[in-house]
């Protein structure tokens, strides 16, 4: 089998330009250990589509399947323009949470940036769980995906691993969610953290930059009519508001080329 690595912010996947295998489950998890395999927060398999340019299936490290992974989806832009499976810079993407439109950024024949319609960004009224004794107020966000948006005086310093683990596990979200830890750090700028369900903590999650800047634009952190830029542990992301359609820009990175 040949994949090619990528990542998008330190989100990183490894890229199949095929069909899903009967072994998903097994496969991902073997692929996707970092000790005992080559390591990699899960794969993405880029494949057919009656409905769009192209196809995306996307496993988590745990082997459960993803509704949809924004720096994924940004990395299925560069991997088939970059590859020769395209040569136009405006591609649809089918995913699990609907198509998705990219639009690419190429210099000198390789892409650089992508811009990608996230979809509605819903965000609804906020609600308070008890988590192990600690009452944990947070927004619910959806973006085709769920997620728990908590906001916090210190992302950089937030209870990531241990209360984001626990949010995420807690019965009160039946499938498991997202969680991000979110502070402002200045005008339309947020530092962002995030425990992802079925990966644990990775160093950036798109849907969940968007559900960030939803968030926060609904109590009034930041201003919705602006860009609203995105810090994460793995590098920045531009996000911009339309009513509830949300969009997102950054960078996608090939790392090697692989067989195994």
């Amino acid at each position: 089998m040949r994949f090619t690595k990528m990542h998008g912010l330190g989100n990183d996947y490894l890229y199949f330009f095929s069909e899903v295998p009967d072994n998903i489950v097994e496969l991902t998890k073997k692929l996707s250990d970092r000790h005992f395999g080559v390591g990699s927060d899960g794969t993405v398999f880029i494949t057919k589509s009656d409905c769009a340019d192209f196809g995306m299936r996307i496993f988590n490290a745990d082997g459960s399947e993803a509704m949809m992974c924004g720096n994924g989806i940004r990395c299925v832009g560069k991997y088939v323009y970059d590859k020769g499976h395209t040569k136009k810079t405006e591609i649809t993407v089918e995913t699990r949470s609907g198509i998705k439109t990219l639009t690419l950024y190429p210099e000198n024949g390789r892409v650089k940036s992508i811009r990608v319609g996230m979809g509605n960004a819903v965000a609804a009224e906020e609600q308070t769980i008890n988590v192990k004794g600690e009452s944990v107020k947070f927004i619910p966000v959806d973006v085709g995906n769920p997620h728990a948006v908590i906001f916090v005086s210190d992302a950089e310093n937030a209870p990531v691993y241990t209360l984001g683990a626990d949010v995420c596990g807690d019965s009160f979200f039946k499938d498991g969610v997202n969680v991000e830890f979110i502070s402002s750090i200045g005008e339309n700028r947020l530092r962002m953290r995030v425990f992802e369900r079925g990966s644990g903590v990775t160093l950036a999650c798109g849907t969940g930059a968007v559900a960030s800047a939803v968030a926060a634009a609904r109590v009034g952190l930041c201003n919705a009519d602006k860009p609203i830029f995105v810090l994460l542990d793995g590098g920045e992301l531009k996000i911009e508001l339309c009513g509830e359609s949300a969009f997102m820009t950054g960078a996608a990175e090939i790392v090697c080329d692989c067989e195994i």
